[in-house]
């Protein structure tokens, strides 16, 4: 499969320091130097391909790979970026080449509440470092593998959403889709479930999704709740710099972010589709006298999310408007474990509700959540009965377009 050269998405940022010294007294008072020094620091945010290399149709079967004027064109392994890239280094660590973070190789496949999990990162040393920190979500999402796929009951053939020949890995002996590590990003739009819980998120490797999980407290800080736990990937490097965004508005109803080098749709269209029909928007798009727009993956579009932001929808309004502020916006990657799903990226709340008996639904998984949603079909085709958690179906989700 030929992919089409997404770019390089990189970003370099100069901050000039000015560091202005005055007078400067010596042992000799006759000797006084008035000095100036002019510093540049640069710092540098790579944001890397997903990975994906399979195209798919609306039934989850992989197809060939379409030309321009054929159905599906427009996916996400028809566009390669920067492929991630890994050095292990041979004492517990392994340095990630692109954007410079340095990750725990070997976690201890233990539980951790949310606020206990900064007391063991605070407490690690790995490879001599003693530095190391919970991630946020963005670099931990700096990690995925978007050719993971968990086969049910069957973890020897499955694949994690890691890359596990750098990684180690293990699936949850009694619950194999249990793969949640924790982030230090905490949900600050406000409280989650039916209980209004406090929930941070965190990247199930196993199933290859963002939610926010209990942290133990409900939402005005009191406790009692239960919370099961994830697990703990640790990394270290300067904090503030992956993921963070550099927009600029260009004037023609498009966003330029000189974070990633991406250009963006300001502002949706306002029409929901199913997934076919927003790759076939995209391809047919020339907004601002641009032809070559695209779905973006599910990286690019989870690194314009706002998780600081306490408000919906979860984006820089000050740059971008959203025609629903409870809206998802689709990617053009295929979810993996159900290949007749694509993901989708929470703008507005991530609907779920107690099981599929249960009336009500609630923003059960946080705005800024990655999950998926049926490629095409109606609604009822895909209730099942389940006595566990039910995500909210839409199959027409809302686009938001991007190119290089």
């Amino acid at each position: 499969m030929t992919k089409r050269n997404k770019g390089t998405y990189k970003f370099t940022i100069l901050i000039s320091l000015m560091l202005t010294g005055g007078f400067l007294s010596c042992e000799d008072d006759n000797d006084q130097t008035e000095s100036s020094t002019n510093e540049t620091t640069t710092v540098s945010f790579t944001l890397t391909d997903t990975g994906q290399t399979g195209v798919y149709d609306d039934n989850g079967d992989e197809i060939s790979e379409p030309s321009e004027t054929d159905d599906y064109y427009g996916q996400d392994a028809q566009f390669s970026g920067i492929a991630s890239s890994f050095r292990d280094n041979n004492d517990g660590t392994v340095s990630d080449l692109n954007t410079g973070l340095m990750w725990q190789k070997t976690p201890d496949f233990e539980r951790h509440n949310y606020y206990d999990a900064f007391d063991y990162v605070e407490d690690l040393e790995i490879g001599g470092y003693t530095d190391w920190r919970l991630p946020t979500i963005k670099e931990l999402y700096s990690l995925l593998n978007s050719n993971g796929s968990l086969s049910d009951g069957d973890t020897e053939s499955s694949q994690p959403y890691l890359y596990d020949e750098y990684f180690d890995f293990e699936y949850d002996k009694n619950m194999s889709f249990a793969g949640q590590y924790w982030s230090g990003t905490k949900y600050v739009k406000g409280g989650l479930q039916d209980a209004n819980i406090e929930g941070a998120f965190g990247f199930n490797f196993a199933d290859g999704h963002i939610k926010a999980y209990e942290t133990g407290l409900y939402f005005d800080g009191s406790t009692g709740v239960q919370d099961p736990g994830c697990f703990v990937r640790a990394v270290r490097g300067t904090e503030n710099v992956y993921g963070v965004n550099d927009f600029q508005d260009n004037g023609d109803e498009t966003v330029t972010d000189n974070a990633t080098g991406l250009m963006w749709q300001k502002e949706d269209n306002g029409i929901t589709y199913n997934w076919q029909d927003a790759l076939a928007y995209a391809a047919n798009s020339d907004l601002a006298g641009y032809t070559d727009w695209r779905l973006p993956n599910t990286k690019e579009l989870q690194s314009i999310v706002d998780y600081d932001k306490t408000t919906f929808p979860a984006i820089d309004e000050n740059f971008f408007s959203c025609s629903n502020a409870d809206s998802w916006f689709w990617t053009g990657t295929t979810q993996g474990d159900f290949k007749y799903t694509a993901c989708y990226i929470a703008f507005g709340k991530a609907y779920s509700k107690d099981n599929s008996s249960a009336l009500e639904y609630y923003d059960w998984h946080g705005a800024g959540a990655q999950r998926s949603d049926p490629k095409a079909g109606n609604i009822e085709d895909y209730l099942l009965e389940s006595v566990n958690a039910m995500d909210s179906i839409r199959i027409k989700n809302y686009v938001r377009l991007v190119r290089n």
